[in-house]
């Protein structure tokens, strides 16, 4: 009686951790998703920005994360015909594929952390020098696209202040028509509007575009770290149950 008792408290668990692998698997969906599109929407949204940053650990931070989030749908697929073949040798598959999707979101996370820490150093000392010696330049089309952009989108005018743009290579040229700064610092984009910087026609924002993108990439920065951080710890809670219905279905003997 108490062996019959004993193999139904077996059973019973065993389809208690098969029910919960189902669940973590949708959650697993879920936040594979949230993963995945959080990695697109950064690199779609602003992909313009990218290139004024002097390193691509921002990029880098995003492309783990759509690479990890496409991973996500093989995995699930996997785990599911895992616990419902209940073969060791899924289970033992469907666990490594849990281990290095967590590496990745893992490694994801921690990069967007450290890039976070000296963000507002980057943008200080290269800011500045991109804008005004690559602003309309040959060859440098996606960086003056980049920054009519930022001062239109952000409403600024130049790195730290309007000022900025009096030492750029394009207002000290002939092509500049002598204007003071470019078109896009205009509230109101009209042509040779940039020869007049009076306040009621240009953007003037205190700290400049600097404050505003930093403010802007530490956002997304935020966002990449924590779902990148919390989708990898949700992943331990699947490779316990894994590890749990692995061990209960090498102690059945059948």
């Amino acid at each position: 009686m108490s062996a019959a008792y004993k193999d139904d408290e077996e059973d019973w668990l065993t389809v208690c951790l098969k029910y919960l692998l189902f669940v973590f698997n949708f959650l697993f969906w879920v936040g594979g998703a949230a993963v995945l599109g959080v990695g697109v929407w950064t690199l779609v949204e602003k992909s313009d920005y990218l290139s004024l940053l002097a390193s691509s650990t921002f990029a880098v931070s995003a492309y783990i994360l759509i690479l990890a989030g496409s991973l996500v749908v093989v995995t699930g697929f996997l785990g599911c015909c895992a616990v419902i073949r209940e073969q060791k040798s899924c289970l033992s598959t469907y666990f490594f594929f849990l281990l290095f999707i967590f590496l990745i979101e893992l490694v994801a996370g921690v990069l967007a952390y450290v890039y976070y820490q000296r963000l507002s150093d980057e943008l200080k000392e290269h800011l500045n020098q991109t804008m005004t010696e690559n602003y309309a330049q040959q060859g440098k089309e996606t960086i003056t696209s980049a920054v009519d952009r930022l001062q239109q989108d952000f409403k600024c005018c130049g790195s730290n202040h309007s000022q900025d743009w009096m030492l750029s290579v394009y207002i000290m040229s002939e092509e500049s028509g002598n204007r003071v700064v470019p078109d896009s610092c205009c509230k109101t984009i009209t042509p040779d509007c940039g020869r007049r910087d009076h306040p009621s026609n240009i953007y003037k924002v205190e700290g400049g575009c600097i404050t505003k993108l930093e403010q802007f990439l530490a956002d997304h920065l935020l966002v990449i770290g924590a779902v990148g951080i919390g989708v990898a710890c949700l992943q331990i809670c699947g490779m316990v149950f894994t590890c749990c219905l692995h061990r209960r279905i090498k102690m059945d003997p059948y």
